[in-house]
C-alpha cells in the first residue's frame, strides 16, 4: 500500500481501512469521512445556533428551555452560562458548563448562543 491511512480517532488503532467514501476501524466499529480526521480535532470551528464561532471561555445564553432530569424546571430559555470549554469527541455535546444552581453541564452547541 502506498498511502496510509490516519489511526482511528476514537480507538487509536492502525488497521484502518477504507469503504467507499468512509474510513473504517475493524477493532472498535467506529466510521468516519477522512476529511474530518484529516481537518484534526483542534482545527474544527465549533458554531453555535446562530453560525457564530465559540471558543473557550466564552459567554453563551442558552435559546431554548431544556428538560434536565432531577431539576424540576430544567433551564430556561435566557440562562446565561458564563467560561464555557469546548471539548471535542465527547458523545454528540460539544460544550462543558457549570450553571448556577444546576452544576456542571454539558450542552450542544446548537441550544446557545453567543453574548
Amino acid at each position: 500500500m502506498s498511502e496510509t491511512l490516519p489511526a482511528c480517532p476514537k480507538c487509536s488503532s492502525e488497521f484502518t481501512y477504507e469503504m467507499g467514501a468512509l474510513l473504517v476501524c475493524p477493532e472498535c466499529g467506529h466510521e468516519w469521512q477522512p476529511q474530518t480526521a484529516e481537518a484534526g480535532g483542534e482545527g474544527d470551528v465549533v458554531r453555535d445556533a446562530v453560525g457564530n464561532a465559540l471558543a473557550d471561555g466564552d459567554d453563551v445564553t442558552v435559546v431554548k428551555s431544556l428538560k434536565v432530569k432531577g431539576v424540576p424546571g430544567g433551564i430556561k430559555a435566557g440562562t446565561k452560562v458564563r467560561n464555557i470549554r469546548l471539548v471535542a469527541g465527547v458523545g454528540d455535546h460539544d460544550i462543558d458548563c457549570r450553571i448556577e444552581g444546576i452544576g456542571a453541564m454539558q450542552l450542544k452547541s446548537s441550544v446557545v448562543k453567543k453574548a
